[in-house]
């Protein structure tokens, strides 16, 4: 999969693919975190992780907490890549993973679940 943000300069890359997390709490995450330095961004994300901020009054966990491991696994990556880590901005999109049903049993019977792609890249500033 092509990402949707293609840097100028250095940067470190990192992708979740078919995350159970819903794409409308993903957005509004990724949407908050976008354009910051990645010092900002993992204190956001870490305090709503805690409880301790909110998004519009809403907490959203399971986003959060996957975001939040993307992005150190993209810190990681970028360690490894040589990159100062004091001077990285994040740059993160959302996109419609693919859906499936689960299997025909008792009341859940043909549920429908829809899965998330979250992309992260850090750029050196």
């Amino acid at each position: 999969m092509e990402y949707a943000y293609k840097p100028k300069g250095k940067s470190a890359k990192t992708q979740g693919s078919g995350l159970r997390v819903s794409k409308k709490a993903s957005m509004s995450v990724c949407r908050a975190i976008n354009k910051k330095s990645l010092q900002k961004a993992k204190a956001l994300l870490s305090s709503i992780a805690e409880g301790s901020e909110s998004l519009d009054g809403k907490y959203y966990t399971n986003a959060t907490k996957e975001v939040l491991s993307l992005l150190e696994s993209a810190e990681r990556n970028a360690e490894a890549s040589g990159l100062d880590t004091t001077r990285l901005i994040v740059h993160a999109a959302v996109h419609k993973g693919f859906s499936y049903y689960t299997p025909k049993r008792f009341k859940l019977r043909g549920r429908k679940k829809k899965l998330t792609n979250v992309q992260i890249v850090l750029e050196q500033k």
